[in-house]
């Protein structure tokens, strides 16, 4: 059988000759449907507090993706987190109920685990491959209905995105165009050789077609944590900034328009406890140059919990340096 990319550019070529192959779709139909039995629907319920002290059961729902056949499955941090009680429906309707093995609230990951063995394990790929209008399939289990998860295609629009949520600065993510349902969440996305290639996490309300999901290597680095000590244990600055540019140098009367430009320092972070405060312009991290928030996250994750660093900022018209002793996000 030819491999799915040769299907796929000798599809295209056909197509230009006014002739279309319906075996090499084929080809790629038969990948996605292998794929899609190792894709599972998350049932979850919390305890939400009410007024009064009422405790009330609120449902959500979610997807996976089953990453190794004796029952571990990757999914979004945001679907499971805080959940009393997690079903997991399999591509056949089966239910079994899900436990957290371990969780990276910082890139939105989390690992759930089954009592079962033999399930179909989905092949991860490598993101750092990842090619800007590559063909990917985004596949969720929003409902465990039967008929087995849904398919939506589209290419990769963007990488190295970062995005503000909800759930606060979520970086480095792959942006997509293929269709990303609230319930697909945690499911894969897929190239055409049906290898993961990123984790469905996001979607920017009210925007048309733009999705984001977190690079598989993330992931796997994330997992590799999750399953040493369960909770990932990310470094913590404690601030919120802003990436500077000349519009936003004029806007504030800054005579920069390169750094990190902090606008909130959190009460009882690093940050506030080395000095540092609202105004301040981060221009180096120990030896490094900050132009952008994405660069001073790079700085940041490269260290651990616990590692003192040397802070250079900008202030009144004065370079200052703080130390600075990074913590355990919270």
């Amino acid at each position: 059988m030819q491999n799915a990319v040769s299907a796929f550019n000798l599809t295209h070529k056909t197509a230009e000759s006014g002739i279309m192959s319906s075996f090499d779709e084929k080809d790629v139909l038969d990948i996605l449907e292998r794929v899609s039995r190792s894709v599972v629907n998350i049932s979850t319920v919390r305890l939400v507090g009410q007024m009064f002290y009422q405790v009330i059961p609120v449902e959500g729902m979610g997807s996976g993706t089953i990453i190794d056949q004796k029952g571990e499955i990757l999914t979004n941090n945001h679907v499971v987190g805080e959940a009393e009680r997690i079903t997991v429906t399999l591509w056949n309707g089966e239910e079994l109920e899900g436990k957290i093995v371990g969780a990276c609230s910082v890139h939105d990951t989390a690992i759930l685990r089954v009592e079962k063995e033999g399930l179909p394990a989905a092949e991860l790929g490598d993101s750092e491959k990842l090619r800007v209008g590559q063909r990917v399939y985004a596949i969720g289990n929003p409902f465990g209905l039967s008929g087995g998860p849904t398919i939506t295609s589209g290419v990769i629009s963007a990488t190295k995105r970062t995005i503000e949520s909800q759930r606060g600065l979520v970086e480095n993510l792959v942006q997509t165009d293929a269709a990303i349902n609230p319930g697909n969440s945690g499911g894969p996305l897929v190239d055409l050789e049906g290898k993961v290639v990123a984790i469905n996490t996001a979607i920017i309300p009210y925007a048309q077609g733009i999705g984001f999901a977190v690079p598989i290597n993330t992931a796997k680095t994330c997992t590799a944590d999750m399953q040493k000590q369960g909770i990932s244990a990310r470094p913590w600055l404690g601030i919120v900034g802003l990436s500077l540019s000349a519009e936003v140098a004029q806007h504030y009367g800054i005579p920069l328009e390169r750094g990190v430009f902090v606008t909130k320092v959190t009460d009882g972070s690093p940050a506030q406890a080395a000095g540092l405060m609202m105004g301040d312009i981060i221009m180096k991290m120990d030896k490094v140059t900050i132009g952008t928030v994405e660069d001073l996250l790079t700085e940041i994750h490269k260290r651990k919990v616990g590692e003192n660093v040397r802070i250079m900022i900008f202030r009144r018209g004065f370079q200052q340096y703080f130390d600075v002793i990074l913590s355990k996000m919270p």
